[in-house]
């Protein structure tokens, strides 16, 4: 059996002649893993601050137009109301008004909704686009997530009297 000859190189040698192979990757590796890690927090955040703008928009129509509805005089002062409150919020909050999906309700009136001393539920939807989705196969579609908000609000006691 052939016998290693022993290395005349000492231990600390050996170590410097090992490291100097690695001379000059770790700024290869950062770049590489800053990419890998940073782009995706990146658009995250990105996404999130989307989704963040918007559901606020959502929550501030809702709200508003809840108050605005609530307190007209009829249903044609409400109609006129919820309509400037809904294009002021969406053009505050950067929301498509053609977006938005607004709907109410009275949860203890029998008849027509709004009604005096009623309690009235306000609920507005829309979608939050991710930003840097193409149009392509649908993809802007598919990325969008759903945003919904409501609004709970009494109705004014003098719903239907003229001031």
């Amino acid at each position: 059996m052939p016998r290693s000859r022993p290395s005349t190189d000492s231990p600390r040698e050996e170590w410097r002649s090992a490291l100097a192979d690695d001379v000059g990757s770790a700024s290869l590796e950062f770049i590489v893993g800053g990419v890998l890690l940073l782009v995706p927090i990146i658009y995250l955040m990105l996404a999130l601050g989307t989704i963040q703008g918007q559901t606020l928009g959502v929550e501030a129509a809702a709200r508003h137009t809840a108050r605005a509805i609530s307190t007209a005089t009829d249903a044609g002062d409400a109609a006129q109301r919820a309509e400037l409150v809904l294009a002021s919020i969406a053009a505050e909050y950067g929301v498509d008004p053609g977006e938005l999906d607004v709907s109410w309700e009275c949860t203890d009136s029998a008849g027509e909704c709004p009604a005096a001393g009623a309690t009235l539920v306000v609920t507005v939807r829309t979608r939050a686009e991710l930003p840097f989705m193409p149009p392509i196969f649908g993809l802007d579609q598919i990325a969008a997530v759903p945003v919904e908000a409501s609004a709970v609000q009494k109705v004014s006691r003098f719903w239907g009297t003229a001031p």
